[in-house]
């Protein structure tokens, strides 16, 4: 228990310490650096599914989108059919919008139709953002950046859906493309 006598004993940021759920994602994986196509893609679901809600509703039903949507594999998710949305649209473990839902599928033919073309969705992203990751050493945390703007615009180019300027900066932010932990975080500037 070494490592949750350090963990306790430090400061997060203030968002991370409402909920055990939020500490320890907020812990072990928000901000942390994210190169894998496959969890980059499944990562932006998730955070498409978020918009309008909060962090904690997705984290609570993560287990129940991982499983009503083939573990997050873009490939699976590609197949699915008009009859999956009706099926998705009852799942009570998921959130239950139309729209993001068929924005998901439409977003794993994307990811797909990026891969034919011989264009890897981890380079393509991280390229966006050659800087990366970027620190913020102001304390304020941005709704978007130029960044954002940038790559929801690239993202769309491609057939992407729900992927505002907005969703896609929160993206960056989880994926470690941007820390904005606070400067008095245990997990600022950690370079993960």
């Amino acid at each position: 228990m070494v490592v949750s006598n350090f963990l306790a004993e430090h400061s997060r940021c203030k968002w991370a310490q409402t909920n055990p759920l939020l500490r320890a994602y907020h812990d072990e994986e928000w901000g942390v650096p994210v190169k894998d196509s496959r969890a980059l893609w499944g990562m932006l679901v998730l955070e498409g599914f978020q918009a309008g809600l909060s962090w904690l509703t997705v984290l609570k039903r993560r287990e129940g989108f991982l499983r009503a949507f083939a573990g997050l594999v873009p490939e699976q998710v590609a197949c699915f059919t008009q009859q999956d949305v009706e099926r998705l649209m009852l799942d009570p473990d998921i959130i239950r919008s139309r729209t993001k839902i068929e924005a998901t599928l439409g977003n794993a033919r994307a990811y797909l139709a990026m891969e034919q073309q011989g264009e890897d969705f981890a380079e393509f992203v991280w390229g966006m953002v050659p800087n990366a990751p970027i620190l913020n050493t102001t304390g304020q945390v941005l709704a978007q950046s130029a960044d954002s703007v940038a790559l929801s615009k690239a993202l769309k180019k491609r057939g992407f859906k729900f992927v505002g300027p907005v969703i896609v900066y929160a993206w960056m932010q989880a994926v470690g493309m941007v820390d904005d932990h606070d400067p008095g975080c245990f997990r600022y500037n950690c370079g993960v």
